[in-house]
């Protein structure tokens, strides 16, 4: 599936939700990353320097994720999405990215919990790891 077609498929398990959801943020894709958040969505995510939290899919996507956490990037590509899986009855999973910004290559990893309702997240924690320089690699 293209990724410019994720945005208009609903999500139908945690799996695919996960795989779509690095494959959105790797492009940037903001409607696609909107539209696997519920209406009312719990957020709340700790990056190397802050805590942020959003109530809505635009605020966590525009204000947070896209607006603000890679806002300054160029491109990026997912690495992998690892680690998934059940803590209870919450979703956990992991991504990798790489990618470009003003200071260079850099890598970055999150881990994300989650739940999930009719196919959307109604609550999510991100831990980030921040941005890692590639220093060495191609």
């Amino acid at each position: 599936m293209h990724v410019d077609d994720l945005a208009a498929v609903a999500v139908t398990t945690a799996q695919d939700l996960e795989d779509r959801f690095g494959a959105a943020l790797a492009a940037k894709d903001a409607a696609a990353l909107r539209a696997m958040f519920d209406d009312e969505v719990n957020f709340r995510a700790m990056t190397p320097d802050h805590i942020w939290e959003a109530q809505t899919p635009t605020a966590v996507i525009d204000d947070v994720i896209l607006g603000t956490w890679f806002a300054s990037c160029g491109t990026m590509e997912l690495v992998e999405t690892a680690d998934t899986g059940m803590v209870g009855d919450r979703h956990s999973f992991s991504y990798r990215l790489q990618g470009t910004n003003g200071d260079g290559r850099f890598v970055i990893e999150q881990r994300a919990y989650y739940d999930i309702a009719q196919g959307k997240i109604t609550w999510m924690r991100v831990l980030c790891s921040g941005f890692q320089p590639l220093t060495g690699h191609p």
